[in-house]
């Protein structure tokens, strides 16, 4: 078992198709772990291994493996670069120790880039830049990393500088060592500089120089006086500038035809730190709830947190953790969020989509164990005897509901298909809707959604049908009426007699019933009364104009009349609903539609789109507060008009803006969208 000052735990981060999965590959390739180089574009990436991610080329998941490079242990942690899978890399960067930015060469830095990066500084993470692409056609490594500096704030510094590029790209220049590095066939072989670049790695040198000593003030000192600082300072002073993320390394790769994965390697096990190098990892002593801290030694008590779960189909559910202090051992751990014991048969070491046995655990760590009965995402594993409970990120909101059902007619299995990834995907919601009586599922993205369809064809066997859901408006009335409700029926033997006269005007929003006695005398006997309440209140549940429940309504019962052998209940239950829909009509009824309260985030330059486009949603933008980067517009919107306002915005800022909406209150629907609402409701009725 390794010593923890030879582990490193390392998170990839990036935008979509920047090439994070593909360096992934070519390191383990390099170091040994996978007997091929796999492709993504191929489908044979060993860290994109789900049916789902094949197709689509893209990571969905994050996906884990380990290799050994110079005698330490690296355990790799891959995830996706696409908004829709977000929630999988916070989590992952959230128990990672370093972090690798993968930004191509071409593309360069995305809007998305941005989201990596806060990340990056959130947990202040050591990082190593990696400019990938560099064999591809217009890669451009200068203009690359200009752009990284002017979008991120990381102060990235080369320390390794391309030699060529494109179908030229053949090596890189070692500022530190100053030396140059020629890839032959997967390794790199040392050699002098290249006359050619000798200037231009003197004065990156100077600047690595400079950098470093800016970030000590015994060196910058030093530097000052004397203008240079020796190789053992300049190596000394960037592995600590490194590991107080006061300075993120470049280097330059090409993935797919593997160069440049062994000096990425040596950058890892070189400069990044190891477990016991990082700040110690602050969580609460669940008894006390005072803050506690445990250092990343294999000695301190044993801790961990749960980042994920698979379901799989063999193993059944596997849990996955980061080991943060200590060392695991044996069948058995204390799982202080739930306050319970779990018993457990096996640790594997997490290879791709297989699993390697372990005997024991030590901070760095990803492990993981099949079959937990009471362990889910976001608890904290330690010793009974030296608890804790470490923060754990919050799953990102939701933003897109569709009323889902099964395609035939197998609900039972898609429910419960559906149960079972909701342990697996915390960003996943299924909620019922009283009032429409749908089921309703949530993510946070169309293609979240889409793919989560995907998984549960491939793993149940069942489909899944998501249409737009019902929106759940209801009516009620403006004007002020007196109405007779009479119903008479005579069948032969004893008949029906009820006959009442109700007075029924508007509540204030959000009162919903009120109904007040004022027989005087005995008109209608008390034993009756009740039966108009009822009457009315189960005639208010399906409306009268479009079907939809009617609320806010006070009804005073005034006047009416008996017979005293054919009045019953139930004649006076059907006089009170006869009423009621008779006074509906006459009141001036209106349909009211849920106004949602909406607060989007939007880069500055997007503000004017973004109102513009609110308000041709019937919005009203109510104000605006700003943060660095962004402006926070808020407003009220109708929900039957933000429905899929997820995909729109998304286009309309380029992926950058984001929302969130809660249910503010009910408000009349327009004349001209209410008769569009109630035809379609006679039309349906007529059917």
């Amino acid at each position: 078992m390794q010593d923890v000052q030879h582990i490193r735990n390392v998170v990839f981060l990036g935008h979509g198709n920047s090439g994070k999965s593909s360096l992934a590959e070519a390191l383990l390739f390099t170091a040994g772990s996978l007997k091929r180089l796999g492709k993504v574009d191929d489908g044979t990436s060993s860290m994109d291994f789900e049916p789902e991610e094949t197709k689509r080329k893209i990571s969905i998941g994050a996906a884990f493996n380990q290799l050994s490079w110079q005698k330490n242990d690296v355990y790799l942690i891959d995830t996706p670069g696409d908004d829709n899978f977000f929630n999988e890399t916070r989590f992952a960067a959230q128990v990672a120790d370093s972090a690798i930015l993968t930004v191509g060469a071409v593309m360069g830095v995305r809007p998305q880039t941005e989201k990596f990066v806060d990340l990056i500084k959130e947990h202040s993470l050591p990082c190593l830049i990696c400019v990938t692409k560099m064999d591809r056609e217009r890669a451009n490594f200068q203009k690359t990393v200009d752009g990284i500096k002017e979008a991120t704030g990381l102060n990235p510094v080369v320390l390794y500088l391309p030699i060529g590029a494109e179908d030229q790209f053949k090596g890189v220049v070692d500022i530190l060592a100053n030396k140059a590095l020629l890839f032959v066939d997967g390794r790199a072989e040392a050699g002098p500089v290249p006359a050619d670049l000798a200037d231009e790695v003197a004065g990156r040198r100077e600047a690595l120089m400079e950098s470093v000593a800016e970030t000590d003030d015994e060196l910058i000192e030093k530097f000052l006086e004397e203008g240079t600082l020796s190789d053992e300072e300049l190596q000394t002073g960037l592995a600590r500038a490194i590991m107080e993320a006061k300075i993120a390394p470049v280097c330059a790769c090409a993935a797919l035809i593997n160069k440049g994965s062994g000096v990425v390697l040596d950058t890892i096990v070189n400069l990044l730190p190891s477990p016991d190098r990082r700040p110690a990892r602050v969580g609460t002593n669940p008894k006390t709830k005072d803050a506690v801290e445990r250092p990343g030694t294999a000695d301190a008590p044993f801790s961990a947190l749960v980042f994920k779960t698979m379901a799989d189909p063999f193993a059944g559910r596997l849990t996955i953790f980061r080991v943060f202090s200590g060392t695991l051992k044996g069948d058995s751990f204390y799982n202080a969020s739930k306050a319970t014991s779990e018993r457990f048969g096996q640790l594997y070491i997490m290879a791709g989509k297989e699993q390697k046995p372990v005997e024991q655990a030590v901070p760095g760590m990803v492990v993981a164990v099949a079959k937990l009965k009471e362990t889910t995402t976001g608890d904290t594993l330690c010793e009974e005897a030296n608890q804790i409970i470490y923060p754990m990120v919050e799953p990102l909101p939701t933003v897109i509901s569709y009323a889902v059902s099964a395609k035939k007619g197998d609900e039972e299995k898609l429910f419960s298909s559906i149960t079972r990834l909701l342990d697996e995907d915390l960003t996943l919601k299924l909620t019922r809707e009283q009032q429409t009586h749908e089921t309703l599922i949530a993510g946070v993205g169309q293609v979240h959604l889409e793919v989560v369809g995907e998984k549960i064809k491939r793993k149940f066997g069942v489909e899944m049908e998501l249409r737009p859901p019902r929106i759940p408006y209801r009516e009620t009335l403006k004007g002020k009426v007196t109405v007779q409700g009479k119903h008479k029926k005579q069948s032969g033997g004893r008949g029906q007699f009820g006959d009442c006269t109700i007075e029924m005007e508007p509540l204030p929003r959000g009162e919903h019933f009120q109904f007040l006695d004022k027989i005087v005398g005995g008109v209608i006997p008390q034993q009756y009364r009740p039966a108009v309440e009822k009457g009315i209140l189960e005639a208010m549940e399906r409306g009268v104009i479009a079907g939809y429940p009617f609320v806010d309504l006070k009804v005073s019962l005034i006047d009416g009349s008996y017979h005293t052998v054919d009045s019953s209940e139930m004649a006076f239950k059907v006089a009170g609903s006869l009423a009621f829909k008779k006074g509906v009509v006459q009141a001036n009824p209106v349909l009211l539609e849920p106004i949602m309260e909406v607060e989007v985030r939007v880069p500055k330059d997007f503000v004017g789109d973004v109102m513009g486009d609110l308000n041709s949603r019937r919005g009203r933008v109510l104000g605006m507060d700003s943060t660095d980067k962004y402006e926070i517009i808020n407003a009220h919107v109708p929900q039957a008009e933000i429905l899929l306002y997820a995909l729109d915005l998304t286009s309309m800022t380029g992926g950058r803006g984001t929302f969130l909406t809660k249910f503010s209150h009910y408000e009349e629907v327009p004349a001209q969208i209410a008769e569009k609402i109630i035809a379609e409701f006679k039309e349906q009725a007529e059917e």
